[in-house]
This record gives C-alpha cells, sequence and structure tokens, in this order.
C-alpha cells in the first residue's frame, strides 16, 4: 500500500508539471518564433508591437474570471473552463501550422489577419491560465503547488530549447561588396563590409507549431487525469473542491461555495474568529498590510520579469554577440524551474528573505537595463568577461525574482482558493502595466539604439 501511495503520488508530480507546462508554452513558443515569422508576412518588425498589444487585449480573460469570482463567488465551473481553453489553444496552434503565411486584403494592403487573430486567441488562453490553472491545484495536496510551478517555468524553457535546435537566429558574418557609381573596375569601386546572414532553420514554422498544440494536448490529458484518474484523486485534499462531473454532491458543492464565500474578504479587516482562519507565517500571522505589500511585490516582481526587461532583452545581450544572446534567453529560461525546484526542498515563508531577494533582483535588473540603455556599446562589450557578467546577470535576475514568485505562491496557497484567484490577476495587472508602460519607451520613442551585429564599431 505505500508503494502504490507512493506511485500515485510521483504521477501527480508529473501530471502537475505536465499540467503547468501548459500555462505560457503557446505565447512563449510564439515569441521565440518570430525570427522566423516576420520576414513571411507583410507586418514584418511591427508585428511584436502587434503581439503586444494583442496579449494586452487578451487579459479579458482574467478580467472576466476574476470578476465573476469577485461577485458571483461558486458560479464558475473552473474545470470546464480549463478544459475550454486548453483545447482552444490545442486547436489554435494547429490552425497557425497552416494558416500563419495566409494574409488578407484589407484597404488595399495585405494583412496577416489568421495570424493575429489566432495569436489573440493563444493569449487569452495563456492569460486566462494564470487566474484558473491555480486556484484549480487548491484541490491537490500543497507538495504539487511547487511541481506546478516547475512545470510553468519549464512552459518558457522548452520552446526556447525548441528554438535553439531549430536555429532560429543565429547569425553568420559573410564578406559582401557593393559597387559604387555603377562600375567596379579592379575592385576601386566597390566597398567591401560584413553582412548578416541567418542560418535556415532545421526545421519549419509549421512543424515548430504542431509542436506547440502536441504540448498543449499533453497540458489537457495531465488535467483530465488530475481531475479524474481514481488514484490521483487520492491525492486531492479533504474538503477542497472538485469538478461536478467528478463527482461532488449538492452538499459538498454548498460546503465549497460556503468555504469561498469565507475566503472572499481576505484582505478586509478580520474578527477573532476569521483570525483562527488565517495562515501562520513565522510566529505571526498575516495583516491585512502584510497582505496589500505581497501583492504589491508579486505585481512589481511580474512586471520586470514578464514585460521589462524582457522588451529589452535583445538590446542588453546583442551587443555582446548572438551567442551571448542566445546563453542568456535559455540559461535564464533554465533558471525559473531551477528556482521551482530550489523551493521543492527549501519552503521559505519569510517576509524578510522575500523583501531582500526582491531588492537584489531588482538591482540586477537596473544593471540589466543600464546595459541596454547603452547599446549599441554597453560596458565590456568586446570582451569575454563582458559576455559572461551580462548572461550571469540574466540567470541571477531571473533565478532570484522566480524564487521570489514561488515564494509569494506557496504563502497565498496557505491563504486559500480566493487568495490564489487573486494572485493570478495581480500578475496579469503587473505584466499589464510593465507591457503599457515599456511599449512607449521602446517602439514609439526609440530610446533603445540597436546596432548591427556585423558592422557596429565601439571604442575600445
Amino acid at each position: 500500500m505505500p508503494r502504490r501511495l507512493s506511485n500515485m503520488s510521483l504521477l501527480t508530480h508529473v501530471l502537475a508539471c505536465l499540467f503547468g507546462m501548459g500555462s505560457w508554452v503557446a505565447i512563449n513558443g510564439m515569441w521565440v518564433e518570430l525570427p522566423l515569422i516576420v520576414p513571411e508576412i507583410p507586418e514584418g518588425w511591427y508585428l511584436p508591437s502587434y503581439l503586444t498589444i494583442l496579449i494586452q487585449m487578451a487579459n479579458i480573460g482574467p478580467l472576466l474570471v476574476t470578476l465573476l469570482h469577485r461577485f458571483r463567488p461558486g458560479a464558475l465551473n473552473e474545470p470546464a473552463v480549463i478544459y475550454a481553453i486548453v483545447s482552444m489553444g490545442c486547436v489554435a496552434c494547429l490552425l497557425l501550422a497552416f494558416l500563419w503565411k495566409r494574409t488578407v486584403e484589407i484597404a488595399g494592403s495585405a494583412h496577416s489577419v489568421p495570424l493575429l487573430v489566432l495569436t489573440f486567441f493563444l493569449s487569452v488562453v495563456d492569460c486566462t491560465s494564470s487566474v484558473t490553472f491555480l486556484p484549480f491545484m487548491m484541490c491537490l495536496q500543497p507538495q504539487y503547488l511547487t511541481t506546478y510551478f516547475i512545470g510553468e517555468g519549464l512552459s518558457g524553457l522548452v520552446p526556447a530549447l525548441a528554438a535553439l535546435v531549430q536555429g532560429v537566429g543565429v547569425v553568420h558574418c559573410r564578406n559582401s561588396s557593393h559597387i559604387s557609381n555603377g562600375t567596379l573596375v579592379n575592385g576601386s569601386g566597390a566597398a567591401s563590409e560584413l553582412e548578416a546572414h541567418y542560418q535556415p532553420a532545421n526545421f519549419s514554422a509549421e512543424a515548430f507549431f504542431i509542436f506547440l498544440s502536441a504540448m498543449m494536448a499533453v497540458c489537457l490529458f495531465a488535467f483530465l487525469l488530475l481531475n479524474r484518474h481514481p488514484g490521483v484523486r487520492r491525492e486531492h485534499e479533504e474538503g477542497r473542491y472538485l469538478s461536478a462531473g467528478a463527482g461532488v454532491g449538492k452538499e459538498e458543492q454548498g460546503l465549497r461555495l460556503r468555504s469561498q464565500q469565507e475566503e472572499k474578504p481576505m484582505i478586509a479587516p478580520v474578527d477573532h474568529h476569521q483570525k483562527e482562519c488565517r495562515s501562520s507565517f513565522g510566529t505571526g500571522t498575516y495583516s491585512g498590510l502584510q497582505v496589500v505589500f505581497i501583492f504589491v511585490v508579486l505585481a512589481w516582481v511580474n512586471a520586470l520579469t514578464n514585460a521589462v526587461l524582457p522588451s529589452v532583452q535583445s538590446y542588453s545581450c546583442l551587443p555582446y554577440g548572438n551567442k551571448a544572446y542566445h546563453l542568456a534567453a535559455t540559461m535564464a529560461a533554465l533558471a525559473n524551474p531551477l528556482a521551482c525546484f530550489i523551493a521543492m526542498f527549501v519552503p521559505i515563508r519569510s517576509l524578510l528573505l522575500m523583501t531582500f531577494l526582491t531588492v537584489s533582483g531588482t538591482g540586477i535588473g537596473a544593471f540589466i537595463m543600464a546595459m541596454a540603455s547603452l547599446s549599441p556599446c554597453p560596458l565590456l562589450v568586446n570582451r569575454t568577461s563582458g559576455t559572461v557578467l551580462i548572461v550571469v546577470a540574466w540567470i541571477l535576475f531571473v533565478l532570484t525574482l522566480s524564487y521570489v514568485k514561488v515564494i509569494i505562491g506557496v504563502i497565498l496557497r496557505d491563504e486559500g482558493h480566493s487568495a490564489l484567484v487573486w494572485c493570478g490577476a495581480v500578475v496579469q495587472l503587473g505584466s499589464m502595466l510593465g507591457a503599457l508602460t515599456m511599449f512607449p519607451l521602446v517602439s514609439v520613442y526609440s530610446l533603445f539604439k540597436s546596432g548591427d551585429p556585423c558592422n557596429t564599431k565601439c571604442p575600445l
């Protein structure tokens, strides 16, 4: 019997990881695939700006879910919503494989309407996952939440590794000659310079989108087992909600509704009886001010990691070379699940540690932002030490703030289902504010300068 339970526990960990992996794999995959897509479509390099706007518009999904939890607690069937959005993600990725090059003529010019519409649906799927996947994890034992976060981190790592295998964005510099004055005599009329050539992909964008669709299908299958497999259901916490389709009776649904109603006023003043139900941390308990502080930190950290710094990653890394950029991107993606893995064995719930790590991560982020602002000639640009420094900075930045996010997730998990719903909403709010702040700075006012990977000359 103990071995059987152990096997079920291992299976549940694997399923929780695969479930979390589907949270952001589609949009993360879209971003790493942009270098292959943009040369083939009429929008060209305007596409990243369009994607930023589409992702912010897609926040209508989590907004509706959050409002339903706020004003109609217990009315939303979360498992049904998860089935719907993950299925939509599978279909959208599969359609992208066949339609991403198709254009529609509007006002006399061609536009990639299928690509933009399907990307919007993928954005709705991934944004809404932030306020549905986490609350569903409440029906499982607490140890599976960290495993879920590992899977969420892998949702960025797996597409990045696939893109590296594909050969996205690998640049080579070749000599080229340009004829001046229309003649070329003994080479005197030619100006020689290096020209950037990108290595052909090892497999097509169509295959990449089919791969993303398969990842979403794996997420759907994992959720199906988490929600309905009899062995896995033994790992569900006693008294937590299950889906109505999984055999929950009317009496249990009533308990679920009352539980959510009791948890909803988490930040409001509490009486003596409510304090007894609140989770402890350290030797004290959460106060309203502490909860507000936790949510502010959560919004800040997600603004930095999901919007502010990623928007300038190319400016901070590419001056050091394409190898530095790819190392920073892939190793930083690896740092996310590594932070979750560390938290599995060191599950610290300390506001002091959370504050220290947040300040440290913000400081590292400030250094990265400074290097981006100096682009195309940041510090130590032509030295190996500069390459090592910027790669290590990105790894530490993501590792530190990812650990902060896991700490907050574990803390809020103790606060109950409603807290995790608001956790997902604050994640999206912070990401949205970060994106809306950086978009005009990067795309409108052009405060950050790019350089030619082969011809930019910087002073020694």
